[in-house]
């Protein structure tokens, strides 16, 4: 038998035990029995995205009807930390003022583009002068992430088609990078020509990148054209980033007879079953259509030019004639932004028949409402958004938004939601 010591010692150490095991009970952090499920997402409603790009706001408006706006966002409201770290940085403030002398007029370029995510709870930005994309708490306002893109200027961004991956150009690298939407963390990044520009997934798996090249010199003569870079459109698999296919406008325009203009591509659409592209280039009061399977060019329309349009093409924004393009959801109809002629127009695809010029002050960008009833262009010279009927080709509704309008997305937030702070 035990002695009465040992005894004594077995019971300590099993109370010792047992108070040990409850002390520990009480540190331990408290996942051991499963988190709760996060609250479903609730109603969302249909918005326009706009960004403002000289004044760093977006507004959000109406994706029909009347279009009127419901709210504004501040996408630049870490300001004050980004200019801090320019301007310790003299390479990056170099490269920041170069923006603003450059594509910005004379203007900070603080947002380029934006997307919701598929919960409706942030948006998604670039922003060029501050060489990065954030993600934006939509009921705060607050920062949720940043990416700094490779080089010194972030540009156009898309959104893959399940909403989780946006993709965006650095177009001082000659990079996109796609991320996941929700976190920001890097899921690849490709190489394109010089300056890329315009994203597009494509519904067969791929991603699409054009590239414009120097766009912000004078060397604006069609015999100079030579010295605006590797323009080239760069198509890669959107799973592995790895490229495809790589077309170069160059040779395609020379085969269509029009070794005149530029290879530059810039907004382009594709109709709906993909197998045709309608593309604006730089300098071209119009656009082409390329058909995708047989790899050319087939049509080509010009629209008109203004007669109050300065001849001069160094005098033309960032090397545009014409930039803005969308299609509606049918594919019948064309809608073309005519930026330094001052008039948006729709277009019948079959015939390539213009409607009626309307009037339109530096219109830079073309997309589709949310019914699909309508092309929205955004007016950067007046400061408004304006909507087209694709039926009637008239002017249905205008509504005032911030500085310097210009990309203009489809997006959806909740139903309830107000300006960050207005409550």
């Amino acid at each position: 038998m035990p002695s009465a010591r040992t005894t004594r010692t077995r019971r300590l150490a099993v109370a010792l035990a047992a108070s040990l095991t409850a002390s520990l009970s009480l540190l331990a952090p408290a996942v051991a029995a499963p988190p709760p499920a996060a609250p479903a997402a609730g109603p969302l409603r249909e918005v326009m995205f706009v960004g403002n790009n000289w004044d760093g706001t977006a507004d959000v408006i109406a994706a029909r009807g009347d279009f009127h706006r419901v709210g504004r966002v501040n996408v630049i409201p870490d300001k004050a930390e980004r200019l801090r770290e320019i301007h310790l940085d003299p390479v990056k403030l170099a490269f920041f003022l170069g923006v603003r002398t450059g594509p910005g007029e004379g203007h900070d370029q603080f947002v380029d583009d934006m997307y919701a995510t598929p919960d409706g709870t942030a948006m998604v930005v670039s922003r060029p002068s501050f060489a990065d994309v954030v993600s934006l708490d939509l009921r705060t306002g607050k920062v949720n992430w940043r990416f700094p893109v490779a080089g010194y200027r972030s540009d156009h961004m898309a959104v893959s088609p399940d909403g989780t991956r946006v993709a965006v150009s650095a177009s001082t690298a000659n990079t996109v990078h796609v991320l996941d939407i929700a976190t920001g963390r890097q899921l690849g990044s490709f190489k394109t020509g010089d300056k890329p520009h315009e994203n597009v997934f494509t519904s067969d798996g791929r991603l699409w990148n054009m590239s414009i090249g120097e766009v912000t010199t004078a060397l604006d003569a069609p015999w100079l054209d030579w010295t605006k870079g590797d323009r080239k459109i760069t198509v890669v698999d959107a799973a592995t980033f790895e490229t495809v296919r790589v077309i170069d406008m160059r040779s395609r325009l020379d085969a269509f007879g029009r070794d005149d203009l530029s290879d530059a591509v810039r907004p382009l659409v594709l109709t709906p079953d993909e197998k045709k592209l309608y593309f604006q280039v730089s300098f071209l009061n119009g656009f082409l259509e390329y058909d995708v399977e047989s790899d050319r060019i087939t049509r080509l329309k010009t629209l008109p030019g203004s007669p109050d349009t300065d001849p001069d093409r160094t005098t033309w924004v960032n090397d545009s004639r014409h930039h803005g393009l969308s299609i509606s959801p049918d594919g019948a109809k064309l809608c073309v932004a005519g930026t330094m002629d001052d008039y948006a127009t729709v277009v019948d695809r079959a015939t390539l028949e213009q409607g009626p010029l309307v009037p339109a002050d530096k219109p830079y960008w073309a997309t589709v409402s949310g019914d699909g009833t309508a092309c929205v262009v955004s007016e950067s010279g007046a400061d408004r958004v304006t909507a087209i009927d694709f039926a009637t080709g008239e002017r249905v509704a205008s509504v005032a938004v911030g500085d310097h309008p210009q990309r203009v997305r489809l997006a959806r937030v909740p139903a309830d939601w107000t300006s960050p702070g207005a409550n």
